[in-house]
């Protein structure tokens, strides 16, 4: 049996398809719409998907009617699905599952694990915020759950809007500001919006209405890293609580809320083992539909499941290009699944030049304070890296570097990276890169960024490959 999973009329729309438990196709409607963050799932996506199967059933990520209530209940005048495609499903059955259920779904059913605690953590689904799950024997049952409007997704994107980010959007950028201010100077006005793990001062869906001070350029860094730190604080508050009331030592972490790597290093100091599928939020929610849908844990051998490119990854032509521009574009393969390049649609850099930081922000349009992950052989990065475990494959956690005179552009300013490990199972063509950028160099480690421009979904098809050479007068390696 085909089941397609569908994430839509949300944020980061997307679609994945499953065949008794293999994953064909997982992909983003951004990356065939060109929209950022795309709420609709277009023809394109489809059509893509289903050169790999049709389906004999669907699963949908949330429950429209229940999210509409919610809406409703927010001041929204009206709400109804929409899908900007022809796809018709009148003859196909569609089952409708919890948002928050289906985000459990994703990083459980993904999982090696067959008994552990589940976090979910996000903005919003249909009116549930945070929920505690127990995933066992292939069952997922509910613990716990709080409601609209106490939510951590909420409390973190209304902090972005007031330094002047947009929320729901660039939470990420205000996560890296963090580590350019003094957590200490705003501390104790940002905890009373936050003063327990079940206490919030108001909704937060509103914004930050009531800030009691004058918002100069300094004070953005600082505000940022006071919500930074009581996030932390709250986040492992909750951790403690699920871990109390579940009894489990493996955690599955999911929701957007997943995505803050600066936060999440501490899970480690909570839970044994610890699963954050690479794409937490809301867009890994159509492979967590489907699954939930399955019922069972499905195979999951990686990222690598949208789009496909084709070719061998052009191993010699990326050290060649590292050797003479410090920097290689490349674009090979099937696209990630996730809002992180692992790869496959990534610009690699060396990191052993302090001014390649710049280079490849000016690149990408970004911030100067913007920070860059290190990719790095998995059997080296204990040597490199202060690694809470000995495989990180999915950028998830911020940790501490050991040496950063030696790698500085993969270095934030606190000292921690973001680091991606890779082994020869996991990417062969990218451990060949790093195995043979380490014999020449005896540095074991890359930088790693999207190929894409700040604002822009990264790239996906040949198309996109073509519009970016002709525009930035730059090859992209194949």
């Amino acid at each position: 049996m085909i089941i397609l999973g569908i994430n839509g009329t949300s944020h980061d729309a997307s679609i994945s398809l499953i065949e008794d438990g293999n994953i064909l196709f997982a992909g983003h409607s951004e990356r065939y719409s060109k929209i950022k963050n795309d709420w609709y799932n277009c023809q394109e996506l489809f059509d893509d998907a289903f050169k790999y199967g049709y389906p004999d059933q669907i699963a949908y990520y949330e429950k429209p009617w229940l999210k509409k209530s919610r809406l409703l209940f927010g001041g929204a005048s009206d709400w109804k699905p929409k899908f900007k495609t022809k796809f018709d499903t009148s003859k196909i059955k569609i089952t409708n599952f919890n948002h928050h259920y289906s985000h459990a779904a994703a990083g459980y059913f993904t999982s090696q694990f067959d008994d552990a605690v589940i976090v979910v953590l996000d903005s919003v689904g249909e009116w549930t915020t945070s929920s505690i799950y127990i995933g066992e024997n292939n069952k997922i049952n509910l613990l716990e759950k709080q409601t609209y409007p106490f939510s951590f997704g909420l409390f973190y994107s209304a902090f972005t809007q007031l330094v002047g980010l947009k929320p729901n959007e660039e939470e990420y950028i205000m996560m890296g500001m963090a580590g350019y201010g003094d957590w200490k100077k705003y501390y104790k006005e940002v905890i009373e919006y936050f003063p327990d793990v079940s206490t919030q001062k108001y909704n937060f869906h509103k914004g930050i209405h009531d800030w009691p001070y004058n918002i100069f350029e300094q004070d953005k860094f600082d505000i940022a890293a006071a919500v930074q730190k009581v996030y932390e604080i709250r986040l492992i508050d909750f951790m403690l609580k699920a871990k109390q009331i579940s009894g489990k030592k493996n955690l599955v972490f999911m929701g957007g809320c997943a995505l803050n790597c600066s936060a999440n290093t501490q899970l480690w100091q909570v839970f044994d083992n610890v699963w954050i599928m690479p794409n937490p939020g809301d867009a890994g929610s159509s492979l967590g539909a489907a699954a939930a849908l399955y019922g069972k844990h499905i195979k999951w051998e990686g990222p690598y499941l949208g789009h496909d490119l084709g070719g061998k990854y052009p191993v010699d032509a990326i050290l060649e290009q590292l050797k003479e521009n410090k920097i290689a574009a490349v674009a090979s393969g099937r696209a990630e699944y996730g809002p992180r390049a692992f790869g496959n649609r990534s610009i690699l850099a060396d990191p052993r030049d302090p001014e390649i930081k710049n280079r490849v922000n000016k690149i990408k349009e970004r911030q100067e304070f913007r920070p860059f992950a290190p990719v790095v052989l998995e059997h080296l990065a204990d040597k490199w890296f202060d690694m809470p475990t000995t495989s990180i494959p999915y950028m998830q956690y911020a940790v501490k570097c050991k040496r950063p005179n030696e790698i500085p552009s993969v270095v934030h300013v606190d000292g921690t990276s973001r680091v991606q490990t890779v082994n020869e199972k996991q990417h062969p063509g990218l451990y060949r890169v790093l195995n043979k950028f380490y014999l020449e160099t005896g540095v074991p480690v890359l930088l790693n960024t999207s190929l894409n421009i700040k604002g822009q979904p990264l790239l996906n098809d040949k198309d996109d490959i073509i519009n970016w050479e002709k525009r930035y007068n730059t090859k992209i390696l194949t």
